[in-house]
């Protein structure tokens, strides 16, 4: 199903897969943690209402002196030219001497030529989504060359994710079962349905991570995030963060603007709005981005939803027809594990392809052989790589990781199945093809274990260094207009933007923006703001 999540981004040259704020059933809200759960889904607080979130004190705490002057013990890990390390950080940091979390590192050192610039740490998104993982497979190797030879690449998986003491909920059966819930519940019987998947999802999670479920804020990720500043020796954080990594860059400046160095915050989110609204925001970026693809499919001759004369609405009425002749119908896949392509899994899978107009190819691929053939094993692949669900029937941490997050960060969007049917309107008129399936995604949080623990806020970091913000036109997971309220809060904001499909902007073969973003990182010049490339 889709809840909140910050999403993937696309596999072209650098870029990583993060993901997208709603992730069909499995996750949270979007990808700044929830919202308030009060008022309708399309209001939000004026500036005066919304609180900022406070700095820091510049002086670091007697009691956190330990971990901020540790020494990271580097070894080999398997991949050419990275190392690994294991960094300490408090469990709770109003508590620091009641237990540890260990964090996973990894780096490639600086290649040269040039004079190295320290540690540029970089982060894919998610929430969820391996940093290492991402610095090992993408940016360690196909960041520009010149980045590399001036700066160490390192990356951390944030606490509760990955390599970091990641958090566990659900066996990769009991995880099956919920990926194929419906989430477009047509009555009573299918609503207690999903709810109860919901259900065993949270209590899933606050079973097996219950100590940590506590700890996994974005604000706690900040605060490791500073600690491992200290401990790599710069002075300054140099950080490159794409998706939600926007939110936990942003939240690293609001608390510590003093240590604010070279700050890329690429497909940003407006932590000023509410679970509720940056759902609804994203369910018209999803919007956006399925009629550009209709646009694109129906002037191709193998579209299987519409020719050369079918308007961008009616390859929509095309898509949401099929959606739901699988919510009666589903096809079969040939999956050795006996799963059919229900509404739910082809709804992921469509969504997946919604990151990179790359992936359109295979998203036509995949529904002609659905429509044309009775084969869902195409559009089954593309929710399975979405979900992280390798052959053997295992899922990787990254939809626990993802709603712990996003349910702690904020409160949730919705608290009953009642104002998920109240808000239906409001979430179909933003987009027909995925809205029902939107709105009921962003219940999941509403049975979390843990209360949470933040509240929508803005952040303006005053004193920061120059901010790069960069925000594309027609991305679908964090929509170009949360890119410039960030920007706009944000003291120091530059807003970049990229005229273009798909989600995030740097390595995605855009000259200008890579360009621009290169030389802020190597000479420290700031784009001016405004700037506009395509």
């Amino acid at each position: 199903m889709t809840t909140r999540r910050t999403h993937r981004r696309s596999r072209s040259m650098f870029s990583a897969r993060s993901r997208i704020a709603a992730t069909l059933l499995a996750v949270t809200a979007l990808v700044v943690p929830g919202c308030s759960s009060g008022g309708p889904a399309t209001s939000t607080s004026s500036a005066a209402e919304t609180p900022k979130l406070a700095a820091l004190p510049g002086a670091i705490p007697s009691a956190l002196a330990p971990y901020y002057g540790q020494r990271l013990k580097w070894r080999a890990c398997g991949v050419p030219d990275f190392e690994c390390a294991t960094l300490r950080a408090p469990l709770d940091y109003t508590k620091p001497g009641g237990g540890d979390v260990q964090l996973a590192v990894a780096r490639k050192k600086a290649t040269g030529p040039g004079k190295r610039l320290g540690s540029l740490l970089v982060n894919p998104g998610g929430p969820g989504g391996s940093a290492i993982g991402y610095l090992q497979a993408y940016a360690g190797i196909g960041y520009p060359a010149e980045v590399r030879a001036r700066y160490d690449m390192v990356a951390f998986d944030p606490r509760g994710v990955a390599r970091s003491e990641p958090v566990k909920c659900l066996d990769g059966k009991a995880m099956d079962q919920y990926t194929l819930t419906d989430v477009t519940p047509d009555d009573q019987r299918e609503v207690d349905g999903l709810a109860g998947e919901y259900r065993k999802f949270a209590e899933g999670c606050g079973r097996q991570s219950p100590k940590l479920l506590r700890h996994l804020s974005t604000v706690e990720a900040a605060r490791d995030m500073d600690v491992l500043r200290a401990v790599l020796g710069d002075k300054k954080l140099t950080y490159v963060g794409a998706s939600y990594g926007t939110f936990l860059g942003a939240t690293y400046a609001g608390l510590f603007p003093q240590r604010v160095g070279r700050l890329v915050l690429d497909g940003a989110l407006d932590p000023s709005l509410s679970s509720r609204r940056l759902n609804l925001d994203q369910t018209a970026g999803f919007e956006t981005a399925i009629t550009a693809f209709a646009k694109d499919c129906a002037q191709q001759t193998d579209c299987p939803l519409g020719g050369p004369k079918t308007t961008p609405e009616q390859v929509g009425q095309n898509l949401r027809a099929f959606l739901d002749n699988l919510d009666a119908r589903p096809l079969p896949t040939g999956d050795a594990d006996g799963r059919n392509l229900t509404e739910s899994i082809a709804t992921t899978g469509v969504i997946a392809a919604m990151y990179d107009e790359a992936a359109w190819q295979q998203l036509r691929d995949a529904l002609a052989s659905a429509m044309q053939q009775n084969d869902g094993a195409g559009l089954l692949l593309l929710s399975d790589s979405y979900y992280e669900r390798d052959a053997a029937g295992e899922y990787s941490n990254l939809m626990y990781a993802n709603a712990a997050v996003n349910c702690l960060d904020l409160p949730p969007a919705f608290e009953t199945p009642d104002e998920v049917r109240r808000a239906l309107p409001a979430f179909e008129k933003a987009s027909p093809v995925f809205g029902k399936t939107l709105a009921w995604a962003a219940l999941n949080c509403a049975y979390w274990p843990v209360a949470p623990a933040g509240e929508p806020h803005r952040i303006e970091a005053k004193g920061a260094a120059p901010i790069v913000v960069v925000g594309t036109t027609r991305d679908p997971a964090t929509p170009y207009h949360w890119a410039k309220a960030l920007a706009g809060q944000l003291s120091s904001g530059r807003l970049l933007t990229r005229d273009g499909d798909g989600h995030t902007a740097y390595g995605r073969g855009s000259t200008c923006i890579d360009r621009t973003i290169n030389a802020y990182l190597l000479r420290g010049t700031a784009p001016a703001d405004g700037t506009r490339c395509s």
